[in-house]
């Protein structure tokens, strides 16, 4: 079974500072995925106590390898994960 690398999904904040330049600059934000296989959802800040009472966590910002059931199970959760977020290993 092939294995993916998984980017998390991903949101433009801005501005960037505080100086007037930076109005025009946004920085990309990761968001975290998580739930249960089939049930996914998408959350911005957790607390640590908060993560431990979910079965799979997949931190905004960070990479991670998985299988092709995995997958398929993040991209038919509804939470805004496509292709475009998996890369062939």
């Amino acid at each position: 079974m092939p294995n993916y690398t998984f980017v998390t999904p991903i949101i433009a904040e801005g501005p960037a500072g505080g100086h007037r330049l930076f109005q025009f600059r946004k920085l990309d934000r990761g968001i975290t995925v998580v739930g249960e296989p089939g049930a996914y959802q998408q959350v911005r800040y957790l607390q640590d106590e908060v993560l431990n009472t979910y079965s799979e966590i997949y931190r905004g910002g960070y990479n991670y390898t998985v299988n092709a059931a995995t997958k398929t199970a993040l991209i038919a959760g509804g939470v805004g994960v496509t292709e475009a977020n998996f890369t062939a290993q």
